[in-house]
């Protein structure tokens, strides 16, 4: 069968496992529902953590223990709540994170690595968040009118140069990241990223197969440290020309200025986040009796404002995001040497990582950040029509 015939031919889609796919509807149906229990969740725990005084118990406790510079009480009272939060969210994390996955065979960890890797989330909040939240409160003590101007300042920069340095400083903390052996795949990519205009500072692969039976491949870091990193599930298991085709969406992002985009986006959320939580601030301290805009005690009021705007903005976020990925899978078709891989690639990442090919609409609508497999199928086929 010739590429265009592959293409066009309704066997192609046919390919999709009947049994993964009743298999990855249920999943689906799970991570749903688990979804809705740990939103709810959180908003009661939020509520609770509020409305019933603890937020001002915990601040009080500490200042009846000492703890009265401004800095040290900020530190203590975000680490308390971290750790708190850590261990209540526990059981949740522990059900939606290594059960779940582990009951449909998509996850390969010990329970002690999982729990490694919940330890080792806590210690980067509290090595890199409470540092950050401590300048923040100082802004507001020091800046009360115009703190979340410079406060939306600071967080852009720190997100900016986390993104830079998160391939070097973060994921190796989590995977292990070795340089692509392969020189012909090698010389393949290479032509990709010149096709893309894109300067790759490194092609690796990830060790996905220590956590996960799923395959992904991504490009990571900005500038120095932008990389490709192959999952080993991907790259010991699909074709050249297959890997061709995923990588070339991942690079198509980098062809039309998503990160840029991104950048862009999430700095004018950030900015209105901000402003939202100053305005939180200012209403709740005359309507709760809070201790000016610094008070520790108004920080689960400006959480829940937070909350609920990321929920109520999911599907927006999440249409802008199939938008980009619908012309990236455009850019891909329209580059690789074989179009009908990019077919058999997403049939296959559709099996392999229990993605459910046609969901309801209603379900797209609001959580998918990607396009449906049947649909980005369908272009496929249009594209060689």
């Amino acid at each position: 069968m010739d590429e265009e015939t592959a293409l066009q031919d309704p066997a192609v889609e046919s390919d999709l496992d009947p049994q993964r796919q009743t298999k990855a509807r249920a999943y689906a149906r799970a991570r749903r529902w688990w979804m809705l229990v740990e939103v709810s969740f959180t908003l009661t725990l939020i509520l609770l953590f509020w409305l019933t005084g603890l937020s001002r118990s915990l601040r009080d406790a500490w200042l009846q223990m000492g703890v009265t510079n401004p800095w040290a009480l900020t530190a203590a009272y975000i680490l308390s709540i971290e750790v708190a939060a850590t261990l209540v969210f526990l059981p949740l994390n522990w059900w939606t994170g290594f059960v779940l996955p582990h009951r449909y065979e998509l996850s390969t960890q010990e329970l002690h690595g999982w729990l490694l890797d919940q330890a080792k989330v806590l210690g980067l909040e509290i090595v890199i968040g409470i540092p950050l939240i401590q300048v923040i409160y100082w802004l507001l003590r020091t800046q009360p009118d115009t703190w979340w101007i410079w406060g939306a300042g600071l967080m852009i920069l720190f997100n900016t140069v986390l993104g830079a340095l998160a391939p070097v400083l973060l994921v190796p903390i989590f995977y292990r990241l070795e340089p692509l052996e392969d020189e012909r795949l090698m010389q393949r990519i290479r032509a990709l990223a010149e096709k893309a205009d894109t300067n790759i500072a490194e092609v690796n692969t990830i060790d996905l197969s220590s956590r996960t039976t799923a395959a992904n491949a991504m490009v990571m870091g900005l500038g120095a440290t932008k990389r490709i990193a192959l999952g080993d599930t991907l790259y010991e298991a699909y074709s050249p020309a297959e890997i061709e085709a995923i990588l070339a969406h991942e690079l198509a992002h980098q062809v039309h200025h998503d990160l840029e985009l991104g950048i862009a986006v999430q700095a004018l959320v950030t900015v209105l986040g901000f402003y939202l939580a100053h305005a939180v601030l200012a209403w709740g301290v005359g309507r709760f009796g809070f201790r000016g805009m610094a008070d520790l005690a108004a920080l689960p009021l400006v959480v829940l404002a937070g909350f609920l705007a990321s929920v109520l903005a999911m599907p927006l976020a999440n249409a802008y995001s199939r938008w980009r990925e619908r012309m990236a899978d455009r850019y891909a078709l329209r580059t690789i040497e074989e179009p009908s891989a990019f077919a058999t690639a997403m049939v296959r990442l559709s099996n392999q990582n229990l993605a459910e090919a046609n969901p309801p609409d209603w379900v797209v609508w609001l959580l998918y950040s990607h396009p449906p497999i049947h649909q980005r199928l369908q272009m496929a086929r249009e594209h060689s029509a």
